[in-house]
């Protein structure tokens, strides 16, 4: 034992230098391309071997803390990490220690990873930087547009994939150098270093699939899951609320410049002079002055675009100047009268009219456009004009799709790498020391139960050696003793066998008096119950439904065998039994195994007593009273007239007592409430033949209540 903790512990050493010789490598080659101005990186060499070696997560970390110390001395590293985690997963995915050594896996692996990681690079690019930031790229595009003749943008990429390629092709011969000259015993200790069980072979493990393919869910997949989407959550709200603080502080201080720069203008305009440019425009000896001095304040504040000055008439707006931004938009005449709807820009004709400040914000598929509009006053206080100002944040939507790429692409690779570690810690402390142990008793329940093959059991379960640390650890401690008692407890059962089997007829006789007295009021319930069914039996018979059915031998058998329904709950405990407050999830669905508990407990008594055919309806009762006519009952999910009739009667009785009855959770419900429930039962819960002849049969039933003492009567 002594010696496997030091092998674990020099394994779990030899992992961390794994990683940490990967980095250093990773970014000593990365100096050396840098310094020499060489047209690859090689950065990706201690990835691979980490990869190969260690598997997936020792792959990733490798990759994410190469990049990140190359951050600092290239910020564009940063960018391209998420293309290198990509590389670590590919290799761990595609190739191992012992293939990695055959050249051809190696030059099939650089190929592919070549012109993947070149066509990613390309993407990265040609997003964030729209233009190549490696030289060798841009002086490969002009030869291949010669040669080949294609377009800039295909020239870009396949120089991006040559260059890529050639990287690819150096960084994996050294990596095959490397792992070619590791020694298998140490790479296979490194690799098995993650386990905490004794490790699985690839049959093993493929055995384990194939056991749990019918899991709706692994706790892996449910790891992930559950981590991607809070982090994804986590990563949209703050990226919101970033955003929009952002835009709302851009805002701000773009719409205050268009107030000062309309301010501004109206403190230079003469509003006697607007008329005149009204009347004469461009003709008007004054106005080329005032245009230049209307564009010189649209240019010198920061984000205005759009800057004019409009008279409102009741028809419309007359435009006196109109300065578009760099003459990009055609403006409008001098004395140009345009109609209000025909304008989104401009606030209603009865704003302008009062002469106040006037705010104006158009929103559409993308613009996003402010408006300000400043009255110019007359000495008498009239309107005679409002200047105008424009400011757009429309071009805020390239920049944040540049910005917002360029954040998703840094934290993929960290996104990558929580996630990898997510999975792999849930994998080996998780999924695969449950899913062994689980798998491995399934075997041994199916398996022969003579004492050679439970020692067998004992053996293998300790063998899988599990030492996670925590909760797993102790289930599986408890499982092997659990095997190992079961196995002693055993060979003492069996010397008790025949004896056993030789009082099995004598407690099948007693099994109903065993319910009754187990319980104050089970006696009193099981007399009700038995006369419902005997009600609702001879309502049936004479309503003729299920004639072929309702045979005097079938009537005698149900009736005779009712009392023994719920014998199952002889298995399920008594602090749960016997429960004084409501039960949980996890005590209720121990209670509904009595279903299955009774089904075995009387298969087996009608074994021993040669298949007594009242026993044969008991079984019947006591296995499916729990079923539902739409089948979603239990234990097996039964429907319609799948269902047992004998069990389908027996359901109405058992619901029908229960709810007239009091519980520890609830009082009794009174008579007529609980037909209104049982009405509401019918095609859903219960036989719609079967419930018709339970109300046909009230006032017996009534009377059987009475008689028994029901508190709901």
């Amino acid at each position: 034992m002594e010696r496997e903790l030091k092998i674990k512990k020099d394994s779990n050493k030899w992992r961390v230098v794994l990683v940490v010789s990967g980095v250093i490598f990773n970014v000593l080659l990365f100096l050396i391309s840098n310094h020499f101005k060489l047209p690859f990186f090689l950065d990706t060499v201690g990835t691979i071997v980490s990869a190969v070696v260690g598997g997936l997560f020792p792959g990733i970390l490798t990759a994410v803390l190469s990049n990140t110390i190359c951050a600092f001395i290239d910020d564009n590293s940063l960018y391209f990490m998420f293309v290198n985690v990509l590389v670590a997963i590919y290799a761990s995915g595609t190739v191992n220690y012992s293939n990695f050594k055959k050249i051809k896996k190696a030059i099939i692996f650089a190929l592919t990873a070549g012109a993947f990681s070149g066509f990613m690079g390309a993407v990265t690019q040609r997003v964030l930087f729209g233009v190549t930031e490696n030289p060798v790229v841009g002086e490969l595009i002009i030869p291949l547009e010669r040669t080949f003749g294609f377009t800039p943008i295909g020239s870009f990429y396949v120089a991006c994939i040559l260059i890529n390629l050639l990287d690819k092709a150096i960084t994996t011969f050294v990596a095959y150098l490397v792992v070619f000259f590791t020694p298998p015993d140490e790479a296979e200790e490194v690799l098995n270093s993650g386990w905490k069980q004794k490790p699985l072979s690839g049959e093993e493990l493929k055995r384990i699939r194939n056991w749990d393919k019918d899991i709706k869910m692994s706790s892996s997949t449910r790891m992930a899951l559950t981590l991607v989407g809070a982090s994804l959550i986590l990563v949209f709200i703050m990226g919101w609320i970033g955003i929009s603080l952002y835009f709302e502080s851009e805002k701000e201080e773009r719409v205050e410049n268009a107030w000062n720069a309309t301010e501004f203008a109206v403190n230079v305009i003469v509003p006697s002079q607007m008329y005149d440019f009204i009347s004469n425009g461009r003709d008007d000896a004054n106005y080329t002055n005032f245009e230049y001095l209307l564009s010189t304040i649209r240019d010198n504040a920061y984000g205005v675009n759009h800057i004019y000055v409009i008279r409102a008439e009741d028809s419309g707006v007359r435009y006196i100047f109109d300065m578009a931004y760099e003459d990009k938009e055609t403006p409008y005449e001098p004395g140009e009268l345009i109609k209000y709807k025909d304008m989104k820009n401009l606030p209603p004709k009865e704003e302008l009219f009062k002469g106040e400040y006037v705010y104006k914000e158009t929103r559409g598929f993308g613009t996003w456009t402010m408006s300000v509009f400043n009255p110019v006053l007359n000495s008498e206080g009239d309107v005679i004009c409002h200047v105008g100002a424009d400011v757009s944040l429309a071009y805020m939507a390239v920049y944040m799709r540049t910005f917002i790429f360029k954040v998703v692409v840094i934290l993929a690779g960290f996104f990558v790498l929580i996630v990898a570690y997510a999975l792999w810690t849930t994998d080996v402390y998780s999924t695969y020391p449950i899913s062994s142990m689980a798998e491995m008793l399934d075997r041994f329940s199916k398996g022969s139960d003579s004492q050679q093959q439970l020692d067998e059991n004992v053996r293998e379960i300790r063998a899988l050696n599990i030492h996670t640390g925590d909760e797993t650890e102790k289930l599986y401690r408890s499982i092997c003793n659990l095997t190992l008692s079961q196995a002693e407890q055993m060979r003492s059962i069996r010397r008790l066998s025949e004896s056993t089997a030789k009082m099995q007829d004598g407690l099948i006789m007693t099994m109903a008096d065993m319910v009754e007295n187990r319980d104050y009021d089970m006696g009193a319930h099981i007399q009700r119950t038995t006369a419902i069914v005997r009600i609702v039996l001879d309502s049936l018979k004479k309503k003729g439904y299920y004639a072929e059915k309702l045979t005097p031998k079938f009537m005698s058998d149900v009736i005779r065998s009712a009392p023994l329904y719920d014998v199952g709950k002889i298995k399920v405990p008594n602090e749960i039994l016997f429960k004084p407050d409501k039960l949980t999830d996890e005590e209720f669905e121990i209670v509904k195994t009595h279903a299955v508990e009774g089904k075995k407990i009387l298969d087996n008594a009608i074994s021993t007593s040669n298949g007594d055919n009242y026993l044969k309806e008991a079984r019947n009762m006591a296995a499916y009273h729990h079923e539902r006519w739409d089948g979603t009952g239990y234990p097996e999910g039964l429907h319609g007239e799948v269902i047992p009739l004998s069990a389908r009667i027996m359901a109405i009785a058992d619901v029908f007592d229960d709810i007239t009855s009091d519980r520890v959770y609830r009082k009794a419900y009174s008579f007529d409430k609980a037909i209104e429930i049982m009405e509401s039962f019918s095609g859903t819960v219960f036989d719609p033949k079967c419930l018709e002849a339970f109300m046909d049969a009230l006032p017996e039933i009534k009377v059987i209540m009475m008689k028994y003492g029901n508190n709901g009567i």
